[in-house]
């Protein structure tokens, strides 16, 4: 979430005027990295499965489709997947959600190494489709690449696969607001007095190197 001057900020840096719909630029704004949840509300199985069909449809190099998944929101499971997670690397003191702020379920992204030893490419395309689904569901999602190994047993996981990334999923339980990067540069995200998580944000000007226009 945004107040009115964020809002109009990004709307002038992408050229969106205020009166327009502007859908798709709504959507990727909300689509942020949450990290508490209103844990008590569940997702259900066929949301869960939604989402991994929009990751399935996205792009794939030479389409050779390597990713599996593992679907969870069973509270017992939830429970062995949480202390393999590291939650938030700039948030030195904090030690990640508590009870009642944890997920409400997680997919877990794998790679099956029978059919590729890589998947960069192809694991931000379908996360990035997942995490936009659910925010269309109004829920919110956080990548998680810092991983214990013992999750590979949590699994039960064969050998062919390997754990790539966890999406942590829920019911948001905090605002995350945009801001626009401020003197000196510092892109590190924070947390004010009201918990409020603020991410920094480059301008459009600094990140455009140049323009060939006709």
């Amino acid at each position: 979430m945004q107040n009115k001057k964020a809002d109009s900020y990004w709307q002038q840096s992408a050229g969106v005027s205020s009166g327009g719909t502007a859908m798709l630029y709504d959507l990727i704004r909300k689509t942020r990295s949450f990290r508490r949840f209103k844990e008590e509300e569940p997702i259900d199985l066929g949301t869960l499965r939604y989402l991994v069909d929009l990751a399935r449809l996205g792009g794939s190099a030479r389409n050779v489709q390597p990713l599996k998944y593992v679907l969870v929101s069973s509270p017992e499971v939830k429970a062995k997947i949480f202390p393999h997670l590291a939650w938030a690397g700039y948030l030195k003191e904090w030690p990640g959600p508590q009870e009642g702020e944890r997920p409400a379920a997680y997919i877990v992204c794998l790679l099956d190494t029978s059919l590729s030893h890589e998947a960069s490419c192809d694991l931000g395309i379908a996360t990035q489709n997942l995490l936009l689904g659910a925010a269309e569901k109004g829920l919110g999602g956080c990548r998680i690449a810092s991983i214990a190994t013992g999750l590979r047993e949590v699994l039960r996981l064969d050998d062919h696969l390997q754990v790539l990334q966890v999406v942590a999923l829920g019911k948001p339980a905090e605002t995350v607001s945009l801001d626009e990067q401020g003197p000196g540069g510092d892109i590190k995200y924070w947390r004010d007095a009201d918990q409020v998580h603020h991410v920094p944000k480059r301008s459009l000007q600094d990140i455009i190197s140049g323009e060939f226009i006709t």
